[in-house]
């Protein structure tokens, strides 16, 4: 029997190594942003969060791999810019890998709990 697909969605929180480091959709659409954008603060911006918010999610997950994911230059207005590292590259890929392989595993538990939730009816 085929299982409709779900009207929810799942959100993966990654925990990693035991020292309370995370790996979530908001840092992962960071990521996204920064490759799109070239700009930590533009990324930053599109998901409306401060600048500071954004370098400090940047310099969280730097640190959380032995290799850096963002590579940023200073330069001021129009100078500056960010760039993911391969690392960086191959963690989101990973990381969106993840979110779909979860998602397409658990759609039948989803569409069951959707059913049981009666969304239907929520207003």
């Amino acid at each position: 029997m085929a299982v409709p697909p779900p009207r929810s969605s799942l959100k993966i929180r990654l925990v990693m190594g035991g020292r309370g480091d995370w790996l979530g959709p908001g840092k992962a659409d960071l990521l996204e942003g920064i490759a799109a954008t070239g700009s930590i603060s533009a990324a930053g911006r599109r998901m409306g969060m401060s600048y500071k918010r954004a370098w400090g999610l940047v310099e969280n997950m730097n640190a959380m791999f032995r290799d850096p994911l963002v590579r940023a230059s200073r330069g001021g207005a129009g100078h500056g810019g960010a760039e993911l590292t391969e690392a960086g590259a191959r963690v989101l890929a990973l990381y969106r890998r993840m979110q779909v392989t979860g998602a397409a595993s658990m759609a039948e538990e989803i569409a069951e709990l959707e059913a049981l939730a009666d969304m239907s009816e929520r207003k």
